[in-house]
């Protein structure tokens, strides 16, 4: 079940990156925006594992645990993110250059 999710999760990334650059594909450096998320999942993470601790603290073990898997579930987003490849539109164009240049010769 956890491939499956994996799967989504990185299937659903990719689809968000490829629309984002046929509309865009000039004005925005995906790399850029991955790093942002990964920063604020990072953040995100460090919220929920306070209010986990926070729960514990009062005794509540229930919301504890809650707060704690979902921070568990934001680290392997961040996992699959950042194992997801961005291509860059201009390391794109110099491939394809350089593949045209290698098969003139």
């Amino acid at each position: 079940m956890t491939q499956l999710h994996e799967l989504r999760l990185r299937l659903l990334v990719q689809q968000e990156t490829q629309r984002i650059l046929d509309t865009q594909p000039e004005e925005l450096d995906l790399s850029v925006v991955q790093a942002r998320c990964l920063c604020w999942l990072a953040l995100l993470i460090e919220a929920h594992e306070d209010q986990a601790a926070d729960a514990e603290r009062r005794g509540d073990t229930e919301q504890a645990m809650g707060w704690f898997a979902d921070s568990m579930r934001l680290r392997d987003v961040i996992n699959v993110v950042t194992s997801i490849e961005i291509p860059l539109p201009a390391s794109a164009d110099e491939s394809e250059e350089s593949g045209e240049a290698d098969a003139a010769a």
